[in-house]
């Protein structure tokens, strides 16, 4: 994470934050370009760098987890529209465009869609809001080396990074939106290029790629995990933020851990989580 000189304070602020989390380091002006050697000369005068940071490969872990899924057992229906839900003594009824499920407990993991299922099921929203996440794939300089560092601006208002042999680049934008299948828009990517072109020494000629997603986050950014107080057997799995694909084995175990009865997992307990910190029961929802 790079800060300008006028940054320098949130430097310091977050080193005090992550202090004894690992391997992690601030570093001066000169070391950072030498990590970073596309960082404009006197832009970067300080950053905090995290030794001990990887990568993950989204698209196999993704896929990874699906196959362990239809091996337990799992099946997986797409373009299958929720259109009711109804509980009874006996469970949830659900009502698809596919036919009916029965089910003991409905787990809503429906992202920018959550507050959306939890009123068909009669659920009080948790004031989930959707915002649009746009990315740019660009080419890179015949320097480029795929060890650079990810590099994100202290503000979070960029980042960037190799990707493939190219540069994915971000302006980290936050647009409130509602649940949809997100398209990036010509003025985030504008923003963009120009963000990146004033840290970087770059020129971005051409866009490659791009293409946008939605991150949803409840009212204090906190996800949401647990049961609704107030619809039996409606179980909230929602508002990771962005964060869902690097939480999911802890969340998941958490989660399935909760819906059996199990309370918190011990290691995940010892690390200092408090379900009531997650839980839905911590919003104040208006119907």
């Amino acid at each position: 994470m790079v800060s300008r000189d006028d940054q320098q304070p949130k430097i310091d602020a977050m080193m005090r934050q992550v202090s004894g989390r690992g391997a992690v380091y601030r570093i001066g002006h000169d070391e950072t370009r030498q990590m970073m050697p596309l960082l404009r000369h006197g832009y970067a005068m300080a950053a905090i760098f995290e030794e001990d940071a990887s990568d993950i490969d989204v698209h196999a872990l993704h896929h990874g987890y699906l196959r362990s899924f239809k091996a337990a057992g799992g099946r997986t229906e797409l373009h299958c529209e929720i259109i009711a839900l109804k509980s009874s003594t006996s469970g949830w009824q659900i009502t698809t465009s596919k036919g009916s499920v029965e089910a003991a407990v409905v787990v809503n993991a429906a992202g920018a869609w959550a507050d959306e299922i939890a009123r068909l099921a009669g659920a009080v929203p948790a004031g989930l809001m959707p915002k649009r996440r746009t990315a740019v794939i660009v080419r890179g300089p015949e320097s480029m080396d795929p060890r650079w560092p990810m590099v994100v601006d202290i503000d979070e208002t960029f980042y960037l990074k190799p990707e493939s042999g190219k540069l994915l680049i971000s302006p980290a934008d936050e647009t409130p939106s509602p649940p949809c299948d997100a398209q990036p828009d010509e003025l985030d990517i504008a923003v963009c290029v120009d963000r990146i072109e004033t840290a970087f020494d770059l020129q971005v000629r051409a866009i490659e790629s791009r293409w946008a997603g939605l991150r949803t986050f409840a009212p204090d950014k906190n996800p949401v995990v647990g049961f609704d107080a107030e619809a039996p057997g409606f179980f909230w799995l929602a508002g990771q933020g962005g964060y869902g694909i690097q939480t999911a084995p802890a969340m998941a175990r958490l989660a399935a851990a909760l819906i059996l009865g199990r309370g918190v997992p011990a290691d995940i307990e010892n690390e200092g989580l408090d379900a009531r910190e997650l839980s839905p029961a911590r919003l104040e929802r208006a119907a």
